[in-house]
């Protein structure tokens, strides 16, 4: 185990068989994320985002390369070598530093005022969501509802791919019937590929309260969704051309809902 030493600096951790490393590394996992409501947070970006929203940071694993790039939270650094940082990071190159941080518990009820929010079901791709999170954050949606069958958010590679969007707007997971319940004055906006009553969403009213609904990439929304939805849009394309990808569909669309209202 690491130790302080009398001026409170942590000793160095050179193995990658410390027992603190070992419990650190299994956070790669859903299931021991799952178990202590803790999560990882790779790199100086998203650590200084993760401070800057207040997330509750229980340690900063770092080099000494390092040090002084993360002196903004000196006190929860931990030095280790490069390849006890290998061990920990998820990524096939070493990052500045891996970060141990508290999972938020964030509830429906919590986002119950938001107007401008969007619902992201059976998505399967941590690119995909992470990039989703960063548009939503980029083009003021409010809150973000994770519905179905979903990547875990705290999945090390959604929270990369985030950049720092993962904290700065509240996500819940929650099935579709509860929030069609709390949200009755909302537009809920279907994207659909194919289907007779569809809009251009360029021409939607976007100063209503809404919920913007995407589907996975490979199946799209639930046939239980596109039903329960008020409008129907599309994204027009060339003819003869593949349909977007989930990220740029959804990031259009949150442009559109900004710009247009």
């Amino acid at each position: 185990m690491a130790q302080r030493l009398a001026g409170g600096e942590m000793l160095e951790i050179t193995s990658v068989n410390n027992d603190k490393i070992k419990e650190t590394a299994k956070l790669q996992q859903k299931k021991y994320r799952n178990e202590t409501g803790l999560f990882l947070i790779e790199g100086y970006k998203p650590v200084f985002e993760a401070y800057n929203e207040k997330v509750e940071i229980q340690t900063v694993y770092t080099t000494q390369k390092y040090l002084e790039k993360f002196s903004f939270i000196k006190e929860k650094i931990v030095p280790v070598t490069e390849p006890v940082l290998k061990k920990l990071s998820t990524t096939s190159s070493v990052c500045e530093a891996v970060a141990v941080a508290k999972q938020k518990n964030i509830t429906i009820e919590q986002i119950k005022d938001k107007k401008r929010i969007a619902l992201i079901e059976n998505i399967k791709d941590a690119g995909n969501l992470g990039t989703l999170l960063r548009s939503a954050a980029a083009f003021n949606i409010e809150a973000i509802i994770l519905s179905g069958d979903t990547i875990d958010l705290y999945n090390p590679k959604v929270v990369r791919s985030a950049v720092g969007a993962l904290f700065k707007i509240p996500v819940v997971n929650v099935d579709l019937k509860e929030v069609r319940k709390l949200f009755k004055s909302h537009n809920f906006i279907a994207t659909v590929v194919n289907h007779n009553d569809i809009v251009n969403p360029a021409t939607i009213n976007y100063t209503k309260p809404f919920v913007i609904m995407l589907g996975s990439e490979a199946d799209g929304l639930t046939k239980e969704s596109i039903e329960t939805a008020d409008i129907k849009t599309t994204i027009p394309i060339q003819k003869n051309t593949e349909s977007l990808n989930l990220s740029i569909a959804g990031s259009i669309m949150f442009y559109i809902a900004a710009s247009t209202c």
